[in-house]
């Protein structure tokens, strides 16, 4: 039933409950696994009132941060691959960067998803915490046409 399965990871505790839920599925469906990490693009710096140097320096030093995270995080994603191995789960990584909202709903489309398992932040207790998602969790639930199995993680 659920042959391609997106599991957004953030490297959160959330997101190792999403890969559990995840991987039972996978094996109930003989179903695939995409752990997706976005690295978040930094806020670009109004470079208008520095120098050329000075904002080569800084452009440069932005790159070599994310290039840095980006390292970190398929070291530690990697240890969600081998989870699913162990688990006789199919699964593979992929890390993009940019807005996550908008990265999600990339893959969701390029790669033909039939179901996208995340976690949301929990923000407020009772009837208005089903007002509350996350941004994140808000436009994917709003934006796609697949089933979004949500998960709410308490702090």
């Amino acid at each position: 039933m659920y042959k391609k399965i997106l599991v957004p990871h953030a490297g959160t505790p959330g997101g190792d409950k999403a890969l559990e839920h995840a991987i039972g599925l996978a094996k109930s469906s003989s179903g695939e696994i995409i752990i997706l990490h976005v690295i978040e693009d930094p806020p670009t710096m109004p470079v208008f009132y520095l120098h050329a140097l000075q904002a080569k320096k800084i452009k440069t030093e932005m790159a070599r941060v994310i290039g840095e995270t980006k390292s970190f995080m398929e070291e530690e994603m990697q240890k969600h691959l081998e989870k699913c191995k162990k688990e006789g789960v199919l699964a593979r990584l992929k890390i993009t960067s940019g807005f996550p909202a908008e990265e999600i709903l990339r893959i969701i489309t390029s790669q033909k998803i039939d179901i996208v398992v995340m976690s949301k932040r929990r923000k407020i207790k009772g009837i208005k915490s089903l007002l509350s998602m996350g941004s994140v969790s808000r436009k994917i639930v709003e934006n796609t046409s697949c089933p979004v199995l949500l998960l709410d993680i308490p702090k």
